[in-house]
């Protein structure tokens, strides 16, 4: 096997002048070395429990998201509780942001929300209402 490799070698050898066969043999300068290894917190994904007390606590919650690695579970409950107004804020606040990176955003419960970023999509299935006055039925979809 040597020996067939030796003789390719040299029947391919004095094709070339010797200036090719040198240029052909010098490593290549044009090229640029990358970093291959992935890190482990790249690729993760934290499913992160967050509560909303104060209108001001969403600001966490929207640079966790911004990251784009976090899906946030959002316990609403102790803001329902204390000021509807600055409730219903902090949630078109979550929308807009959710709507910015492209992300999802759906009620879980009566007390909680879950928001992910764009690489996720919540499922939400159609759930028949009750039947109207006059027989009609409507579609409702989750929040």
């Amino acid at each position: 096997m040597a020996s067939i490799l030796s003789r390719i070698k040299s029947s391919f050898g004095g094709m070339f002048s010797r200036e090719e066969k040198e240029l052909m043999n010098e490593p290549s300068k044009d090229y640029v070395e990358l970093e291959t290894s992935v890190g482990d917190e790249k690729g993760k994904v934290v499913v992160r429990p967050f509560t909303i007390e104060d209108f001001s606590d969403i600001k966490e919650i929207l640079n966790s998201l911004r990251e784009g690695s976090t899906i946030g579970l959002i316990n609403i409950k102790p803001l329902k509780d204390k000021d509807v107004i600055e409730l219903k804020r902090a949630i078109n606040k979550l929308k807009k942001t959710t709507d910015a990176i492209e992300g999802d955003i759906a009620g879980f419960g009566d007390d909680y929300i879950v928001v992910t970023p764009s690489f996720a999509k919540i499922h939400r299935h159609k759930s028949v209402a009750p039947p109207q006055p006059g027989g009609v039925r409507e579609e409702e979809e989750d929040f």
